[in-house]
């Protein structure tokens, strides 16, 4: 497995909490920037992938 897409996968789940903090404390702020970490988490675990299939080719 690359290492992007575990970087990735934990990116994304560190965005999840930070979304969920946010929406908790009222923070906007914090909410957007959980939501941004989710998506360069999905989209660097998809790259991740990418480089996976690549390889066994």
């Amino acid at each position: 497995m690359d290492k992007d897409r575990i970087e990735g996968t934990l990116k994304q789940a560190k965005g999840a909490v930070k979304e969920t903090a946010g929406k908790v404390t009222g923070d906007t702020k914090l909410q957007a920037e959980g939501k941004a970490d989710k998506v360069e988490g999905k989209v660097q675990n998809t790259i991740g992938g990418l480089k996976d299939a690549a390889k066994k080719h």
